[in-house]
């Protein structure tokens, strides 16, 4: 007759997220608010020109936005411990960032685009889209950094 021993324990245990400043500091959650921060940049300085392309700086402001508010709420989801119900939440974050970092390419590359249009007219509103489209890539960095960084983490 077989035994009817308890199947063996899993070796599988998430590694802790840091709590208070150490989250801050330790890669892959150090991205967490410049993404924040230079996703915020994006919205605002594209809110702030005359949308010249509506179809193209709209997609820029849906993806800021949009990514801005979720990235807020998994941040939260980390400062309140709401990840430790959860096994698979490394994987949720890494597609998280890394399809944000696809969207927010797709963005970048839009609103270079909407700039280079804008060129030719009102000087002020061509800086701020030129900024804009420096944040946009910058934030696309940041969200792919984060990807790879809590993939390999």
């Amino acid at each position: 007759m077989a035994s009817r021993e308890p199947p063996p324990a899993t070796t599988y245990a998430p590694p802790e997220v840091p709590a208070g400043a150490a989250f801050f500091l330790t890669i892959p959650f150090a991205f967490q608010l410049p993404e924040l921060a230079f996703g915020f940049w994006v919205w605002v300085l594209v809110a702030a020109t005359q949308v010249s392309q509506p179809l193209l700086q709209g997609w820029v402001l849906y993806v800021s936005l949009s990514s801005f508010l979720i990235s807020l709420l998994l941040l939260l989801s980390y400062l309140l411990g709401v990840y430790k119900r959860f096994e698979s939440w490394r994987v949720l974050d890494s597609l998280y960032h890394g399809a944000t970092g696809i969207l927010y390419m797709s963005a970048a590359v839009l609103q270079v685009h909407a700039t280079i249009v804008s060129e030719h007219g009102d000087l002020e509103h061509y800086y701020i889209n030129t900024a804009a489209s420096f944040f946009a890539f910058i934030t696309t960095l940041l969200y792919i950094l984060h990807a790879f960084s809590i993939y390999y983490h």
